[in-house]
């Protein structure tokens, strides 16, 4: 770990770790992958029948879905970041090494939403280590229950 980032080095590497993830907190999780510079999101420019990027490589991406309350879903990116979602807020630009700590934070109780009389707001809160946060604004009404009880 450097600065409380797990190695990740692949996304193959942070989907076990995920599986993992769900293993500790009893969730269960579901997996998609995405194969091939014509199969991933990001690589839209891709030609026809064009599996592997410019330097020869086959790019994986991932779709995790966890089950339970909150719902979380990670979408890791070969690029090395992710998109996590967490009761419909979107988080992205995560690093790939975050996940975990960040997945820990949310289903071990850590994240809370913050509230803000005026201007009126919410702000979903995700504590990472190191004394880091990551903040992301929640519109009024995406509140869900669950984010609605970690409201301070």
């Amino acid at each position: 770990m450097i600065g409380g980032m797990e190695q990740l080095p692949t996304t193959q590497a942070a989907v076990t770790a995920l599986r993992a993830i769900a293993a500790e907190y009893a969730l269960e999780i579901e997996v998609s992958d995405d194969i091939g510079a014509d199969q991933t999101s990001r690589r839209s420019a891709a030609g026809v029948g064009v599996t592997t990027d410019a330097d020869g490589s086959l790019p994986h991406e991932a779709f995790v879905e966890f089950g339970g309350v909150p719902r979380v879903s990670v979408r890791l990116f070969p690029e090395g970041d992710a998109l996590i979602t967490v009761e419909n807020v979107e988080c992205p630009d995560i690093p790939r090494g975050d996940v975990p700590a960040f997945l820990r934070s949310v289903f071990g109780g850590l994240a809370f939403v913050k509230g803000r009389r005026f201007p009126p707001g919410y702000r979903l809160i995700v504590p990472l280590p190191g004394d880091r946060t990551h903040k992301e604004f929640v519109p009024m009404i995406l509140l869900t229950p669950w984010l609605s009880s970690r409201i301070r």
